[in-house]
């Protein structure tokens, strides 16, 4: 049996594997996470002027979601790893994606006669507008505010990866 904290990452990335899986698009994991990247997107054929567009994202899980003025106050990222997203400089489009499931590892998904419910939701944010944190220190948490209108979806996720290029 996993411990609690994998058992919960493990399903935040299987729940966007899963809205990847519905969008189309092939889901890329790199054999080690040293570069602040969990899983790539991409899309197969030309959209405008590139051909297999790519997004990365980092997923986080959260059990207990900070929610004010139509954010979520998110404190799960260090600089460092803060710094891996932050900033313009990266050739592909990077995203924090904040999968924000039950407490109870139980409530995760739920069957019924129309199918499987995946618990609750997950939402997404660049933060190429960000300044990255001069000296990063890994034991101090970076405070990250994700709209609450950019809720993950297979729709939401099969744009950010067509539209890469506008990142």
């Amino acid at each position: 049996m996993l411990e609690a904290k994998q058992h919960q990452g493990k399903f935040g990335e299987d729940y966007v594997r899963v809205l990847a899986s519905a969008a189309g698009l092939i889901v890329i994991q790199g054999d080690l996470d040293a570069d602040g990247v969990d899983l790539g997107f991409r899309a197969t054929g030309r959209y405008g002027r590139t051909m297999s567009p790519t997004v990365e994202a980092q997923v986080k899980t959260w059990s207990r979601p900070s929610v004010s003025n139509g954010h979520l106050n998110f404190r799960g990222l260090n600089e460092r790893q803060f710094n891996k997203l932050a900033g313009p400089d990266f050739t592909v489009p990077r995203f924090l994606f904040v999968i924000c499931v039950p407490a109870d590892k139980q409530a995760y998904a739920a069957m019924s006669t129309d199918g499987v419910l995946l618990r609750h939701l997950g939402y997404f944010v660049s933060l190429r507008a960000e300044e990255p944190i001069k000296d990063p220190d890994k034991k101090l948490k970076r405070l990250v505010r994700v709209p609450t209108a950019n809720v993950l979806t297979a729709a939401a996720l099969r744009r950010l990866t067509e539209t890469q290029a506008d990142w």
